[in-house]
Formats: C-alpha cells, structure tokens, sequence
C-alpha cells in the first residue's frame, strides 16, 4: 500500500538555520569593527609622528632664524651691504643673460635699437628668477616705441613701463632716446644658459 504524503501540511524546517546566519553576521560585524578601530588607531599614532616631526622641524626653522638675525645685526652696515652684494652676485650667476638678449630681439620691431640695459635688481618671486631692468632704446618713430611696449607686455616675459623719452641730435639726424623699466621673467621652456660678464658687471652700458 502506498501512502502519499502532503508536503503542503508538514513542511521542512530548520530552525537552527536563521541563528548561524546571526551568529556569523555578528561575527562579520564584530571583525569588521575590530579592524576599523585598528586601522584608525595606526591613523592616529601615524598623525601624532607627523605632527612630532613637524613641530621639531618648526622649531629648528625657528632657532635657524633666531641665530641669522643675531648674526645680522652682529654685522656692521658695510658688511650687511656685502653680504646683500653676494646674494646679487649668486643671482646674477644664475640669471640666462643670452636668454634676455634673445628674448629681447624677438619683442624689438625695426627701427628701434637699443642704447643702454642695466640690472637694477634680482630677486626670486616663488620659484622663478625675475630681474628689474632699466632699459633705453633709440628710435625716430614713436609708434615704433609703443608696437614694441605692446609686444613686451603681451610676450609673457616683460613688464614694461615706459619712464622718460629724451630727444637727441647729431650731424646727421634727430631721433628720441626712450627710457623704459621693464620686469624680465625667464620662460621655462628655453635652456639656461651659461652667465656672461653681463652677470659679473650687473650690466651694460
């Protein structure tokens, strides 16, 4: 005889399933929080080692300081001026002179030559070398004059700054000496090259 079951009225139950499953969630959870609180406390331990370093390297920055300021005024005027000389000198060692000359071509029209360049000063603005130029070109043509400002100020390179204009004659012509202050920016682009006596002298005349 062969008795057919309901599977619909007693069906398969495993009561212990749902209580593994929270046990290993929890488990999960446990381990997971555990290896968080790790990793945030190598963080920390991380940061405080950064912020020691910091605080030691402040202050030796700080004592550095505090020693060149009693050194400076330790010095007399005449070695301060020196000493201001040395650091110009050490600039003008690492200025590209035939970079400026070439740079300057290129923003000159025809017709203006110039007549005198001289270093005023150089000084670092962030990681660039700057120079301050005093400049004098000749020209008969004014609009040549200014072509070449605009040419200067949208290059990228100059700051010009037209100061005085002088007019000049001889036997042959009359033409105008024009005095400008430009501010030289190197480009990154061009080679550095190599100081000229330019460098040593702080100018030409």
């Amino acid at each position: 005889m062969i008795t057919k079951l309901n599977l619909a009225t007693h069906p398969f139950r495993n009561r212990n399933l749902p209580y593994i499953l929270a046990i290993l969630l929890l488990a999960g959870s446990v381990g997971a929080a555990v290896l968080c609180f790790a990793r945030l406390s190598q963080n920390s331990r991380s940061d405080q080692l950064v912020a020691g370093q910091i605080k030691d390297m402040q202050a030796d920055v700080d004592r550095l300081n505090g020693e060149g300021a009693k050194v400076q005024h330790q010095l007399t005027p005449e070695q301060q001026t020196l000493l201001i000389e040395a650091h110009k000198l050490v600039a003008n060692k690492t200025f590209g002179w035939s970079r400026l000359f070439a740079d300057l071509e290129s923003v000159m029209p025809g017709g203006v030559s110039a007549s005198r360049i001289s270093v005023e000063n150089i000084y670092r603005d962030g990681d660039r070398n700057k120079a301050v130029l005093d400049f004098a070109v000749l020209s008969h043509n004014y609009q040549a004059v200014t072509a070449m400002i605009d040419n200067m100020n949208n290059s990228g390179l100059f700051q010009a700054e037209l100061r005085g204009q002088d007019l000049q004659k001889n036997e042959s012509s009359t033409f105008t000496e024009y005095s400008l202050r430009l501010i030289y920016t190197p480009s990154y682009s061009s080679p550095a090259e190599p100081a000229t006596d330019l460098a040593q002298t702080g100018g030409a005349q």
